[in-house]
């Protein structure tokens, strides 16, 4: 045998040591070798490659982060090897509708995605991003950042956003679309008016800006200040200057529950005037007295389709929303931004009327205000409330649920989140089995330590995919289990023009998730969220095993995904 050098056997033997310390010892198997044939090597696996193809039997061999070879694979060399045999190997969950940006600052293992098998995200969503910054509430925003993050922003535009990510280290995949609330902040501020020719230009330069310096796609928030004050016109204007290859219009539509039909028509108005291609974020029918319009919701949706539309939605796997509490307040009183929507709060002669529409909001909720779960407060002393209903805390305050819902409002600064319990389990169904409907968990990472623990977080941050498979596909078969890992997989890359993800083949990167079937289970409650979900033992990135043996390798190969990489 020829001998080794001392410099690669230090090398080889590093890279092996450290699968083993890593990984343990079973089922992974090491091999010390002068060549290495595979970096990772999974054996006897049952593949869904997801495209929606009938499953097969095979072994799947990883060089370099990438996939080399799928097929039967005999006595290869191989740094590692996965025993696969009884478990699925499918490409790695892509969410296309993420709230995982800055929490990868404090927690850059990405927890509660990555054990669910989610190994790329897709942020800046419903009209938000982290980029152009500016505004009459940038100082509140460079605040509350540090607050919660520790550290100083130092970034103003995607660019800056996108390349300080690119120097840091973290365990998923990210990319990022162009909010338009954003963009809208920067150039008008926070009040509701109509943009001077002046303004959209400016406005139209900075998408244009943006998706150059690496944004892929837009998002609008049409129920959030400033989004909403947006005219159907200026978003159609705004939508029609992006690239053709980047024109993906993902919108939070200006209405979920009692005006959601004419809030599908106008975003699908928008996409058809600009040419883009359609995205509706978190497809729902939300309040009690809206939930028999999901037969009209579809319908709407396949006529466009037919009539040529590219449209797609997506949509999470539980029947309560998560938003901010000030969504149940009507739009006009957020006009200005939060200064002037706590003067209105303080505002007696404007009380009654804000009182009817929220009561009448929250009226239409899955218990009233027992529908309405605090899960963040942003300011310390106000912790308590989180995990508590407005009607509990009604009870604690001595005082009626709208008054109480206005003394959070104002104890924290209208820093606050709520989970609203507005959907039912049938239009839920429905809409999980369309076939254009793909899975997202419309959240941020958690983890079950600090300080990742600090809010009640919705269980869908934890729970989203795997709910999929076990509730969806092997407990009610909505459909198939290929056609399910399609809707997290290839259909998602395809959306986003992402080449070489979301699918097993040879030549494309190596993010893979490998799951037991029978006991892929979500754990996530909404009352006991931090939990990790069973029966995934292993995720891969980028080649780089993360997950092995049901816990985190501390690995971060993660990457920026940039517009200039599609």
């Amino acid at each position: 045998m020829k001998p080794i050098s001392r410099r690669k056997f230090i090398e080889v033997s590093s890279i092996a040591g450290a699968g083993t310390l890593l990984l343990g010892s079973s089922p992974f198997k090491t091999i010390f070798t002068r060549a290495r044939g595979f970096d990772i090597l999974i054996k006897n696996g049952t593949v869904i490659d997801g495209t929606g193809k009938k499953e097969f039997i095979a072994d799947v061999g990883i060089k370099d982060g990438r996939i080399v070879h799928i097929g039967k694979i005999n006595d290869a060399e191989a740094l590692q090897v996965i025993n696969a045999e009884g478990l699925k190997i499918s490409p790695g969950f892509i969410d296309i509708h993420s709230h995982t940006d800055a929490d990868l600052i404090i927690n850059p293992k990405a927890e509660s995605k990555i054990r669910q098998g989610v190994t790329t995200e897709i942020t800046g969503q419903d009209g938000f991003s982290w980029g152009p910054l500016g505004g009459p509430e940038i100082e509140l925003t460079r605040k509350n950042f540090y607050d919660q993050y520790g550290e100083e922003l130092k970034w103003n535009s995607i660019g800056d956003f996108l390349n300080d990510f690119s120097r840091r280290k973290f365990s998923v995949n990210i990319a990022t679309m162009i909010g338009l609330g954003t963009i809208r902040e920067f150039v008008i501020g926070l009040d509701d008016r109509k943009a001077t020719p002046e303004e959209l230009m400016k406005m139209q330069k900075e998408v244009i800006r943006a998706i150059e310096e690496g944004a892929i796609g837009i998002s609008t928030g049409l129920e959030y200040t400033p989004g909403s004050f947006a005219s159907t016109e200026e978003l159609i204007e705004l939508c029609k200057v992006a690239p053709e290859k980047f024109r993906i219009y993902a919108s939070h539509i200006r209405n979920e529950d009692n005006f959601v039909l004419e809030a599908i028509d106008e975003a699908i108005q928008i996409a058809m005037k600009s040419n883009s291609r359609l995205q509706i974020s978190h497809l729902k029918v939300s309040g009690k007295s809206n939930w028999s319009k999901v037969n009209q919701v579809i319908e709407k949706i396949d006529r466009a389709i037919n009539s040529g539309l590219e449209l797609h939605a997506d949509r999470y796997t539980y029947v309560a929303y998560h938003t901010n509490l000030s969504a149940l307040f009507p739009l006009w009183s957020r006009d200005g931004g939060t200064e002037k929507f706590l003067e209105r709060l303080k505002d007696k002669n404007l009380e009654q009327k804000i009182r009817e529409y929220v009561e009448k909001k929250v009226s239409n909720l899955d218990g009233d205000w027992n529908g309405v779960l605090i899960s963040s407060v942003g300011k310390e002393e106000f912790k308590h409330y989180q995990g508590k209903t407005i009607q509990q805390l009604s009870e604690e305050f001595g005082m009626d649920g709208y008054q109480s819902s206005v003394k959070v409002i104002r104890d924290s600064e209208n820093q606050v989140m709520m989970m609203g319990f507005g959907m039912e389990e049938k239009s839920t169904e429905k809409i999980l089995a369309h076939p254009y409907v793909m899975i997202s968990s419309d959240a941020g990472s958690h983890a079950p330590y600090p300080p990742m623990n600090r809010e009640i977080a919705h269980p869908r941050a934890y729970g989203t995919f795997p709910r999929a498979i076990a509730k969806y596909v092997r407990e009610r078969k909505i459909c198939s289990l290929e056609e399910m890992i399609k809707k997290m997989t290839s259909m998602p890359a395809d959306k986003l023009g992402i080449k070489d993800r979301g699918r097993i083949a040879e030549g494309h990167f190596a993010d893979i998730v490998i799951f037991d079937f029978n006991k892929i289970q979500d754990k996530a409650t909404f009352t006991e969220p931090h939990q990790y979900p069973d029966g995934i033992p292993y995720v891969i990135v980028n080649g780089e095993v993360v997950i092995a043996n049901n816990e985190h390798t501390g690995a971060m190969p993660g990457k920026v995904i940039k517009s200039v990489d599609l």
